[in-house]
């Protein structure tokens, strides 16, 4: 395995942990909230936020992982009566399109994310209160206290930059594959192609599927 296919499946393990454990601290934040709230009469107060944050990581990791699974959807009425070659043209300029796109949205998210880590450094969260083992990596105050109660909105704030950027990478990807012909387009294929796809699948494994018999029901007597 070379070094690129290493990273390549580094950064998918990466994106398929991220995503599991995102959505594993919603569910897990949103239960323990609703059995403070009804059991104990009381609550987490920083709940609704850290979910809303993790809420939103979880879709930017999304995106791009739905780029590398063909999962967005979209509309190739018009692409499926094309000519082959004529797809391919129509595919690498949506995938250029997708691509400026991404680059600007990276762009953007780094500018705005910049500010909250320059000058806007100061803003916390509404709620979220800042661990004490990460007061330790910022550092502390001339007077030894912490610099943030809360967590600071540069953190949760990062993913825009960063999903960006994995956006863009996933992009790219998606490209090289139309161009070397891996790939046809880069919305997601019909349902009824995946299900042939799944039992051509089946059968290549188990071919003894094609000998069994249908059911014939006996005609009354």
């Amino acid at each position: 395995m070379t070094w690129k296919q290493r990273l390549a499946h580094w950064i998918n393990e990466f994106e398929e942990i991220a995503i599991a454990t995102l959505l594993g601290l919603m569910t897990a934040i949103t239960f323990a909230n609703v059995v403070a709230r009804y059991v104990f009469h009381s609550g987490i107060l920083w709940g609704l936020e850290a979910t809303t944050y993790l809420f939103a990581w979880l879709v930017l990791f999304g995106a791009s992982y739905a780029v590398k699974t063909t999962a967005h959807l979209g509309v190739d009425a018009l692409v499926n009566v094309l000519p082959p070659r004529v797809q391919k043209t129509v595919a690498l300029v949506a995938v250029a399109a997708c691509v400026v796109y991404a680059g600007m949205l990276l762009y953007g998210g780094w500018e705005y994310w910049f500010k909250f880590y320059g000058k806007l450094s100061f803003l916390e969260a509404e709620d979220v209160p800042f661990p004490g083992w990460l007061q330790q990596l910022v550092g502390l105050t001339e007077d030894g206290e912490p610099l943030y109660e809360n967590l600071p909105r540069y953190i949760p704030y990062f993913i825009l930059p960063f999903g960006m950027a994995l956006l863009l990478l996933r992009f790219l990807q998606a490209g090289w594959r139309i161009w070397k012909g891996e790939q046809r387009l880069v919305i997601a294929s019909h349902e009824a192609d995946d299900l042939l796809e799944d039992l051509e699948e089946d059968i290549a494994e188990h071919p003894d599927l094609l000998d069994i018999e249908p059911d014939v029901p006996q005609e009354k007597r």
